[in-house]
């Protein structure tokens, strides 16, 4: 696992804070997902953005009441099972799903919230060291993650998710939805595919 600068940084984080810079990572992931099954007419990826869109809606929605673990076994239902015959992208999309299915148990277990916010941030990064290394031959690894431009571009993506959080006094429910908006309105995935 390559060490993102930030870590030591989300310690400062409340739930709020750790269950909103999940959803930003994970948002940033589906397009991955998405496209891998607009590929493969067998998968929809219309369960995986209903599920992020429940998290999306505890966050910016008092009364939401949510069963995460029926949210849980409709994600599971998609999760793409890579084989050697597999595209690629089979391998960004079951990490998407994977990041998605970390932020769901840390829901069900709040005291895994942290661990699950650290694993859903490293997976990410991870997910871009893989495509460099598929696409240079390169492996990326802690040495020379710092001169690897994708991997610095996603630490600074994650920071720049990380510094409003943090600023925020309280539950921004307005923060939130534009964090929520930006992402979506961008639509671009941290290996930079675009829906």
């Amino acid at each position: 696992m390559i060490k993102n600068p930030l870590h030591l940084r989300l310690e400062r984080f409340v739930p709020w804070q750790q269950i909103t810079f999940m959803a930003a990572l994970c948002e940033r992931m589906y397009p991955n997902f998405a496209v891998y099954c607009e590929e493969d007419e067998a998968l929809s990826a219309h369960p995986y953005r209903v599920v992020l869109d429940a998290v999306w809606e505890l966050l910016t929605v008092k009364s939401a009441k949510i069963n995460w673990e029926r949210q849980l076994e409709r994600l599971e239902e998609v999760i793409p099972t890579p084989t050697e015959d597999s595209p690629y992208l089979a391998y960004p999309a079951l990490d998407a799903c994977v990041a998605l299915s970390t932020l769901l148990h840390g829901l069900l277990d709040r005291d895994e919230l942290f661990e699950s916010m650290i694993r859903i941030s490293a997976l990410s990064v991870q997910t871009v060291a893989q495509l460099e290394t598929a696409q240079t031959g390169v492996e990326i690894t802690e040495e020379n993650a710092k001169a690897c431009e994708a991997v610095c571009q996603e630490w600074d993506v994650q920071w720049a998710i990380f510094r409003p959080l943090i600023e925020a006094e309280e539950r921004d429910i307005d923060l939130i939805r534009d964090l929520r908006h930006e992402l979506r309105e961008d639509g671009y995935s941290n290996i930079g595919l675009h829906i």
